[in-house]
């Protein structure tokens, strides 16, 4: 077999006119050698005489052919020139090899365009998520910090609704005491205006000031030269609210004020504390104007306690004490009573003096006995508050079977088992003096 070298040729297939001036110089040597082959792409020729050929491309474009033919028998070298046809048909094949390798190229270069600009979205997308997330923190932060003010506002609104229901309140109590006062004779009472300066706390609770010519008790009204009996309104001197009151007008010289009376039974006085506190009643027969009252009447100045008594047979008595005063809830009421004197033996301070207040509701069992309120000492020896049994005599099976419960007065028959018609207590300053009237 012989191996000859080809010349380079251009990429660019040569035409008919090309090949009569193609030089090709045929170099017989022995064997297939190949200078610097690189990377080759062998080709089969069409027939016996053509042999192969090889191709590599120079680092200046230009096309090195190498063709190895085979060595007929009895001719020194074949025939080059048949082979013109294999040679044009690989020249064809390679140009269409370099499009496709010019295609692939523009192809690469495209999805590389593509590819940046894909990423150039990614970065974009990663932006806009970022901005996202940040705006959602924010929005995020704004609701926290709008439910944290709905929540304040909510408290501040219910505050508000409370204060406001508070000084409706307190606007009532107000017009009541004022409406109260206005028939009280000679009686104003300046209602001091809440100052811009004052707390709330100070606003809800205005000041209420008493003139001196406010009656504090029946007295002052006696005094300003009122002598009938009947309701009135009086103000406590020490800070006391205004109070309804029954005046007796009448009874060793007047001044007067009621603050018990039985008459008839209409009025169960087997109630809890906080009505005895309070007071219940109708003034005009039976009540008991309330140890809140009487507390802060008894205190205002040195007072006496008068109790007016009378029997089913119309037989009248009376007990007078010098001293009478009553002490605030937080003592339970305690009585101080001393200085008796009067047309009936005393049955009361003797045995019931510095003894607290206890009602059926207070666990005393005196006064769960009695089914009344009263300063009650194992049990009494006087109850003017116990269940009023008409006809006087009541037997201890009645209402109550383990001990006396009616309205008794001990000494009046030296008897439990009596229980009196009428009685009534009421309190004027021990120095109080009659007037004539004008």
């Amino acid at each position: 077999m012989t191996s000859m070298s080809v010349p380079r040729f251009h990429a660019d297939p040569p035409t008919g006119s090309m090949w009569t001036a193609l030089c090709i110089l045929l170099v017989l040597v022995p064997g297939a050698t190949v200078d610097n082959p690189g990377p080759t792409t062998p080709r089969n020729g069409g027939g016996a005489q053509c042999g192969e050929y090889t191709n590599q491309v120079t680092e200046d474009g230009m096309c090195r052919l190498v063709a190895t033919l085979p060595q007929l028998d009895e001719q020194p070298c074949p025939d080059m020139f048949r082979c013109t046809d294999e040679v044009s048909y690989w020249m064809h094949e390679n140009e269409e090899r370099k499009q496709q390798v010019a295609a692939l190229e523009e192809t690469v270069s495209e999805l590389q365009e593509e590819l940046r600009n894909h990423r150039h979205r990614i970065k974009v997308l990663e932006h806009q998520n970022e901005e996202k997330h940040q705006l959602n923190g924010t929005v995020e932060q704004r609701f926290h910090d709008l439910e944290t003010h709905y929540a304040e506002v909510t408290t501040l609104l219910h505050l508000q609704g409370a204060l406001i229901l508070d000084l409706q309140n307190q606007l009532h109590n107000l017009t009541v005491l004022l409406e109260q006062v206005k028939r009280s004779p000679g009686c104003m009472i300046n209602i001091v205006r809440p100052n811009p300066l004052m707390n709330a706390q100070e606003a809800l609770h205005p000041e209420v000031q008493h003139v001196r010519s406010c009656p504090i008790d029946c007295a002052s009204i006696y005094y300003n030269g009122v002598r009938r009996s009947g309701l009135y309104t009086v103000v406590p001197a020490h800070g006391g609210l205004p109070v309804e009151v029954y005046c007796d007008m009448d009874k060793d010289g007047g001044g007067w004020t009621v603050i018990q009376r039985r008459v008839d039974g209409t009025v169960s006085f087997d109630r809890p504390w906080r009505d005895y506190r309070e007071g219940f009643g109708d003034l005009n027969t039976e009540f008991w104007l309330g140890n809140d009252h009487i507390h802060d009447l008894s205190t205002q100045g040195d007072y006496s306690l008068r109790i007016d008594l009378e029997d089913w047979s119309n037989k009248h008595k009376h007990a007078l004490y010098q001293s009478f005063s009553v002490e605030d809830e937080e003592h339970q009421y305690r009585l101080h009573v001393s200085g008796f004197s009067g047309s009936v033996q005393d049955s009361f301070s003797w045995y019931h003096d510095k003894q607290g207040f206890s009602t059926p509701d207070s666990g005393n069992i005196c006064a769960e006995i009695s089914h009344g309120g009263w300063w009650y000492n194992q049990c009494f020896y006087a109850n003017l508050n116990g269940v009023y049994y008409r006809g006087g005599r009541y037997s201890p099976k009645a209402r109550g079977p383990l001990g006396p419960d009616g309205i008794v007065w001990y000494s009046w028959r030296d008897s439990d088992y009596y229980s009196l018609r009428q009685v009534t207590m009421m309190i004027r300053p021990r120095y109080f003096r009659p007037r004539l009237s004008p």
